[in-house]
């Protein structure tokens, strides 16, 4: 008969299952880990790639045809324009837009002109002051519009006064550029007509 002492040892059948459970949780848990990082990384990656969509495509476009008012014959009193939302874009808030102003004589920001601004659905009766502009009116807008948040489907005509020191003679060329908080730069160049009426169409 073969005898066991007090120093052999055996391995059993439960010690294995112990361990074997212990190999699968630390690698259970691994694999969570690494799969949670490489979830995280690729909506990152997601995030980054829409924003700079967002950020590259312009979310303003113009609207038909760009007019000048004369004052006299020699020069234009103000610009007006129409904008809207590209198709598929969201809400913009106008009071947040940037505006310049840039010819052969001046390069400056013009200001948004918030109390003389129509937000109604109604038409102003008073031009913007010089170096500013203002929501002249609000076409397509749903009901009383009291802020100046364009939403789609709506559009709003601006008018603008160049700044001082502005060559708006005739023949000059200007640009304006219109930079929404999100969304790249509308930049809107027109000539000034060899002969200046009370309405002038820009090309």
């Amino acid at each position: 008969m073969k005898r066991f002492t007090r120093y052999d040892e055996g391995f059993t059948g439960l010690e294995a299952a112990i361990v074997l459970i212990a190999f699968v949780v630390v690698a259970a848990v691994f694999s969570y880990v690494v799969l949670g990082a490489g979830f995280f990384t690729t909506q990152k990656s997601q995030e980054t790639v829409h924003t700079a969509v967002g950020q590259a495509s312009t979310s303003l476009e113009l609207v038909g045809n760009v007019y000048g008012a004369g004052s006299g014959t020699s020069a234009l009193k103000y610009i007006q324009i129409t904008v809207a939302t590209t198709a598929g874009g969201g809400s913009l808030d106008l009071s947040k837009l940037t505006v310049t102003y840039r010819d052969d004589a001046a390069f400056d920001e013009i200001g948004y002109d918030a109390p003389n601004s129509k937000l109604d659905g109604t038409e102003a009766t008073v031009a913007p002051t010089v170096g500013k502009w203002i929501v002249s009116q609000v076409l397509n807008g749903k009901g009383s519009t009291q802020t100046a948040l364009l939403e789609p489907g709506t559009q709003f005509t601006l008018q603008l006064h160049p700044p001082d020191g502005a060559n708006t003679n005739v023949n000059q060329k200007f640009t304006i550029e219109l930079k929404p908080a999100i969304g790249a730069v509308l930049p809107i160049s027109r000539t000034v007509p060899a002969a200046i009426e009370s309405v002038n169409q820009l090309y």
